[in-house]
């Protein structure tokens, strides 16, 4: 992926009745390749009811014609959603800490071993976890998102070391192109 822009465009349509609709897909993301992607996210399978189902059909339809692909995306798992949203929420680079820092996280946390126990070992956790949420956040540490991220969650500064256990975070919207 090359490019990702959230609420890239308004699609306006007359449905067969001669009414005017519109949908606002909710990204867009453009691939090495030149591709691009039109993306909803909805929160719940059944968000949008029948509006959204009529607005699928039109969107394939559209970026067909332009020589893109459209789809409507799964949401994430419970635990995984709260577990981004609790991580954006240290997205913002303030959160980084003072220069060193994430060295020092990468140092402690070359070999998986729970979040706590690794900001410990870097000093007073009221002021590391923040950059360890923000490293979680930016991909530089990885952890399994499917579990709840609690203090014995194991972190890794190396999704390869952490025998594929952990998922790498990528950087997504915000300097999050997700940072």
């Amino acid at each position: 992926m090359t490019a990702l822009a959230a609420r890239p465009v308004r699609l306006l349509w007359r449905d067969p009745d001669g009414r005017v609709r519109s949908w606002v897909p909710q990204l867009f993301a453009r691939y090495a390749n030149g591709a691009g992607l039109l993306a909803d996210c909805p929160s719940s399978p059944t968000t949008g009811g029948d509006r959204a189902q009529r607005a699928q059909a039109v969107l394939e339809a559209a970026c067909v014609r332009v020589g893109w692909s459209y789809r409507r995306l799964e949401p994430p798992p419970a635990v995984v959603a709260a577990n981004l949203r609790w991580l954006a929420g240290y997205r913002h680079p303030r959160n980084q800490g003072p220069p060193g820092l994430r060295a020092a996280l990468a140092e402690v946390f070359a070999e998986p071993r729970p979040l706590a126990d690794g900001a410990a070992v870097v000093g007073d956790p009221l002021q590391v976890l923040p950059a360890v949420y923000h490293a979680l956040w930016r991909g530089h540490l990885t952890t399994a998102l499917e579990e709840p991220l609690r203090e014995e969650a194991l972190v890794c500064a190396d999704a390869e070391r952490a025998g594929g256990n952990v998922e790498k975070r990528p950087d997504a919207g915000g300097g999050q192109g997700k940072g």
